[in-house]
């Protein structure tokens, strides 16, 4: 295996995030599209979206059993490429059934190279001998804002959807055929066992995550509907807040690595969980929207380097191989994307929605608490 400690893997890794968060946000302008293309109802269109859900979490377990054999490079090329070609077959799709295999593949694609970068990138980390896993998935965060405003300004220009996916799908492309050739040829390949169920700190984790990227999905589904419903916005603001909360996690996770470095995955665990604690108080108490406005800013700064710290100890436990404890985390964590927002339909149904919210805040508690057991390794 190649050095991992060179600027050559360490640009693979950062385009590897790009392109997956760059192709997970080129098909969400695309979903009205395909809702008229196919003239479906919502609850038949909401079954479909559930095709990408189960592609990417059956490939992320896969994925885990796949990388400790075979390393991560084939899988990150792989997913990549996948996501690229199956792209434009979202754009085209004329029957449900043919949406619904292509949207199983391009989640098979997406959970892939999910869990592979992950495993690359904390080998990478480990060889530098200094945090850069926030600087990492900052670069998902970037591809995320980048794919939905080109897809968006494309289909604005009238081009037609397949057009627009073909030109986001070459440069999707082009992006891999420059991080191919830099990946590490081999990473956390080994002869034992290919699947171990979680256990130990690792399940621990892959709780953390579940919590951590179930804030994510409810702030995404869940806000604009929280502060419209609270009367401090009015419906054409309603995304102003999720807007506030993405800039922050980006631009907490751009300077996290420095953080982190300074203070420790401890302290960042414990503040950070403290902070988003502290941002759902001032959302959920908020008697104008600049407040509110102020609490989806916190809860931003401080979620947005807990998850590349759980990856972080999940290269450092030793209780399972690496790269089952990264699919472990990463397979929680997008579970936790897909359940939690009904689950927190459920509540809000039963409780109202600020009490969806405060449950939140309290699961949050559960970072806070659990950082000095998930750390203890620190010396």
């Amino acid at each position: 295996m190649s050095s991992a400690d060179r600027p050559a893997t360490r640009l693979a890794t950062r385009l590897a995030f790009l392109v997956a968060g760059f192709g997970t946000a080129c098909w969400a302008p695309l979903v009205p599209f395909a809702k008229t293309r196919l003239g479906v109802d919502d609850g038949v269109l909401g079954l479909l979206l559930l095709s990408l859900g189960i592609g990417s979490v059956v490939a992320m377990l896969v994925t885990g059993i796949m990388s400790a054999r075979y390393g991560s490079k084939p899988i990150i090329i792989a997913g990549g490429l996948g996501l690229a070609l199956v792209l434009p077959l979202l754009a085209v799709a004329s029957t449900p059934a043919a949406l619904a295999l292509a949207l199983l593949a391009f989640g098979a694609a997406l959970g892939s190279i999910d869990v592979a970068m992950n495993i690359h990138a904390v080998e990478v980390e480990r060889a530098a001998g200094r945090p850069l896993m926030s600087g990492f998935h900052a670069l998902f965060s970037i591809g995320g804002f980048a794919g939905s405003a080109l897809m968006t300004a494309l289909l604005s220009l009238q081009l037609g959807a397949f057009a627009c996916t073909l030109i986001c799908a070459v440069l999707m492309l082009i992006a891999m055929l420059v991080t191919s050739p830099r990946l590490l040829r081999s990473v956390q390949v080994q002869d034992g066992p290919l699947f171990v169920l979680p256990h130990g700190s690792v399940l621990l984790l892959a709780l953390l995550g579940a919590i951590t990227f179930l804030v994510e999905g409810a702030m995404l589904d869940w806000g604009a509907l929280l502060v419209i419903g609270a009367g401090l916005v009015s419906e054409a603001q309603g995304g102003i807040g999720y807007m506030v909360f993405s800039i922050a996690m980006t631009v907490g996770r751009l300077g996290g690595d420095a953080v982190v470095a300074r203070i420790g995955d401890r302290t960042t665990l414990v503040w950070g969980s403290l902070i988003a604690i502290a941002g759902f108080a001032v959302l959920l108490t908020a008697p104008i929207a600049m407040v509110a406005i102020g609490g989806f800013l916190l809860i931003g700064l401080g979620a947005s380097n807990l998850v590349p710290v759980l990856f972080r100890r999940a290269a450092r436990q030793t209780v399972m191989p690496t790269g089952l404890a990264v699919a472990a985390i990463t397979t929680a964590g997008y579970a936790g994307i897909l359940v939690g927002p009904a689950g927190i339909g459920f509540v809000a149904r039963l409780g109202g929605l600020p009490a969806a919210f405060w449950l939140l805040a309290a699961l949050m508690c559960l970072v806070t608490l659990s950082a000095r057991i998930v750390t203890r390794t620190d010396a």
